[in-house]
C-alpha cells in the first residue's frame, strides 16, 4: 500500500504508467484555484510539481484581497524593492498584526477574507480616567490581554472611529461584552457579579454609521430579566457579541470611516459590573448568530 502511494507521488516506472509526478505545474495550478490555503499548503508536500504550483502568484492572487498591497504599506510589512511574493504575503496576513497599537488586523486562513478588532483602549469612554469609575484589567480572556472593567457609573457611554481602506465586501460591526468581573482563580473561569446593576432597568443603544450614509442601531437589555434560554439577550458570567448591523464596502471605496457607540445615559439611575473588550469587524458571512 505504501509502496503504490510512493509510486504514483513519485511519477512510478514506466511500466507502471504515469502518476502524480506527471501532472505539468500549471495543472496543477488551475486545481489549486478551487482550494483553501490550508489544503493546497498540505498537497505541497506530494512533490515537486505540487511545491511549485503551491508558490506560484496566480494561485495566491484571487486568495488575496484586491488591495492588499495598501493594507501591507499601512501595516509597514511590505519590501521596499516589492518582491514580496503572494504566498508570503498571504502567511504574513494570516496572522494577527497589530495596527496603531490598539487594533489588530488579518485575513481568514480559510477564506482570505478580512477581519479587524478595535481594542478598549482606542475608543472614547466616559470616564475611563477616574479610577472611581473605570478600569483596566489584565486577562487572558482578550486578544489585547486587557479589558475595561466599570464599577458604577451614572452617565455609561463608548464610542470609538475607524478610518481604514476595507477590502470589498459586506461587515458586520459587533462589540464584546461581559456582565460581571471576569477573572480566573485556580484556573478556572469565575465571575464576580458584586459591581452588577442597573442594566435591566433601561436597555443599552448600539449605534452604527459609515462615512458613505450606512447605518445601524438596536436597543438590547444586558441584564435581560427574562430567564435563561429564552429570547432575551442576557447570559450571565459569559462572553457576548452584540450585533449593531452590517455595512458594505464597495470597490470604489479608496478608505471608509466606521463610527460605533454603545450608550446606557438614562442618569435616574446607575449602572455597573461589566467588562468592555472590543469591537469586531467581520465579514458577514463568516459571523455566527
Amino acid at each position: 500500500m505504501g509502496a503504490s502511494f510512493s509510486s504514483l507521488t513519485d511519477g512510478g516506472s514506466q511500466s507502471a504508467g504515469p502518476g502524480l509526478g506527471d501532472i505539468p505545474e500549471s495543472c496543477v495550478a488551475s486545481v489549486f484555484l478551487y482550494l483553501t490555503p490550508p489544503e493546497i499548503c498540505n498537497l505541497a508536500r506530494l512533490n515537486h510539481a505540487f511545491r511549485g504550483a503551491a508558490s506560484s502568484d496566480t494561485v495566491w492572487a484571487p486568495k488575496l484581497p484586491s488591495n492588499y498591497r495598501i493594507i501591507l504599506q499601512i501595516l509597514r510589512h511590505l519590501d521596499t524593492d516589492e518582491n514580496l511574493s503572494k504566498k508570503d504575503a498571504f502567511i504574513l496576513l494570516s496572522r494577527p498584526l497589530p495596527f496603531n497599537g490598539d487594533k489588530a488586523l488579518w485575513l481568514d486562513k480559510f477564506t482570505g477574507k478580512f477581519h479587524m478588532l478595535v481594542s478598549a483602549r482606542a475608543m472614547r469612554i466616559t470616564g475611563i480616567d477616574d479610577r472611581r469609575y473605570w478600569t483596566y484589567i489584565p486577562t487572558e480572556e482578550s486578544r489585547f490581554n486587557e479589558i475595561a472593567y466599570l464599577q458604577q457609573i451614572w452617565w455609561f457611554e463608548v464610542n470609538g472611529v475607524v478610518s481604514f481602506p476595507f477590502p470589498p465586501g459586506i461587515y458586520t460591526l459587533s462589540f464584546r461584552i461581559h456582565l460581571g468581573r471576569t477573572s480566573k482563580r485556580l484556573g478556572r473561569h469565575v465571575t464576580n457579579f458584586e459591581h452588577t446593576h442597573g442594566w435591566d432597568i433601561r436597555p443599552a443603544k448600539f449605534e452604527m454609521s459609515t462615512s458613505n450614509g450606512q447605518q445601524a442601531s438596536m436597543e438590547c437589555f444586558l441584564d435581560d430579566p427574562q430567564p435563561e434560554g429564552s429570547s432575551g439577550c442576557h447570559r450571565h458570567g459569559s462572553w457576548i457579541e452584540y450585533k449593531v448591523g452590517e455595512f458594505i464596502v464597495s470597490g470604489s471605496d479608496p478608505e471608509t470611516e466606521v463610527r460605533f457607540s454603545m450608550k446606557q445615559i438614562d442618569c435616574t439611575h446607575s449602572k455597573g459590573g461589566i467588562c468592555v473588550d472590543s469591537v469586531s469587524i467581520t465579514p458577514w458571512e463568516l459571523k455566527t448568530t
